[in-house]
């Protein structure tokens, strides 16, 4: 069935652009109102110790948004090509357009935008998300793409994707996904569990949560580094080929489990090495000088005040004349 002009017809719905993903947003916006928290009694806290304090803060909040965010991010491997491509099925027109994929957690983002924009009388700017989360159903996602009518060369693309695909790309990018969720999601654990330690103050159980955190980050990161090297099949539109590289959300990570990593053993050799300079950084060296020498002051026994020292230095027999002349 065709209309106007013999152009195959499309299910009406508007056209997704690229999404802003509002799950991060929240997330970087909850962090963000807590430093905001902290910075506000800030000028409460007296001398050194405030950069100290405010060095801790920021490190934990960062780390601990990370770890978070990157669980909802939709970059952790992308790709971009520049192809003359059929723009419907069963169509011999041909439009200039820049067909990106993106890799997560829970699915793929296919993009594809025209070069220029507009082309054959529309608005090419298309965004489609397919989920393979364990409750999304990445076949029903493209059966419903099917029916929506969305363009031959996200279709392509998603295809690869299918468990009915002979490239088995599904199955190796779902179950690394999940093992690397799973890892972050224990990372995010350890790291609450580091903060609760060095605030207490456990110095040195707190290095080695913070030490495990930065294990499991970049142990997450070896999960996602095995399927990329399994051999895959290629994305082709005509001589151009669809590749994919490491995305933003991958290095982050490394950089920050090699962060994790740096800071837990820091914490760790300080503590045998220097334990006062460590104490110093955590502003433990103040406080606990104050607290021993409140509690040697109440251990022992109460002083004799000067005048009743002199009383008991004044022989009996004087003692007694003193009192017999006030008589």
């Amino acid at each position: 069935m065709t209309l106007w002009n013999g152009s195959f017809p499309f299910y009406p719905g508007t056209n997704a652009c690229f999404p802003f993903d509002t799950t991060w947003a929240i997330i970087i916006s909850i962090f963000l109102s807590i430093l905001a928290t902290f910075i506000i009694i800030l000028p409460g806290i007296r001398g050194r110790r405030r950069l100290f304090w405010f060095l801790r803060v920021v490190m934990g909040l960062f780390l601990g948004a990370v770890v978070l965010t990157i669980q909802f991010t939709r970059d952790w491997e992308t790709g971009w090509v520049t192809a003359n491509t059929s723009y419907k099925s069963f169509s011999r027109a041909l439009v200039k357009v820049d067909i990106g994929l993106h890799v997560g957690l829970t699915g793929v983002n296919i993009t594809l935008v025209g070069n220029p924009v507009n082309q054959l009388n529309e608005t090419i700017n298309y965004n489609e998300h397919f989920a393979w989360s364990l409750d999304a159903d990445y076949d029903h996602s493209y059966a419903e793409g099917l029916e929506k009518g969305l363009p031959s060369p996200i279709l392509y693309v998603a295809e690869k994707f299918t468990t009915q695909s002979p490239c088995s790309m599904h199955r190796q990018y779902r179950i690394s996904s999940h093992y690397v969720s799973l890892t972050l999601w224990m990372a995010l654990c350890t790291w609450l569990i580091s903060i609760l330690l060095f605030s207490m103050p456990i110095l040195l159980y707190g290095g080695y949560m913070l030490l495990l955190t930065a294990m499991l980050m970049l142990f997450s990161l070896l999960f996602f580094f095995t399927v990329r090297n399994i051999p895959r099949c290629p994305i082709q539109f005509g001589s151009a080929s669809l590749k994919t590289d490491y995305g933003g959300s991958f290095w982050l990570t490394l950089v920050t489990g090699l962060l994790c990593l740096l800071l837990g053993l820091g914490v760790i050799i300080l503590n045998s090495v220097q334990p006062k300079k460590l104490k110093l950084v955590f502003n433990l060296d103040e406080g606990q000088g104050e607290e021993e020498e409140a509690w040697d002051k109440s251990s022992l026994p109460a002083e004799p005040s000067s005048s009743a020292q002199d009383m008991l230095m004044v022989p009996l027999g004087e003692l007694c004349e003193v009192t017999a002349t006030q008589l």
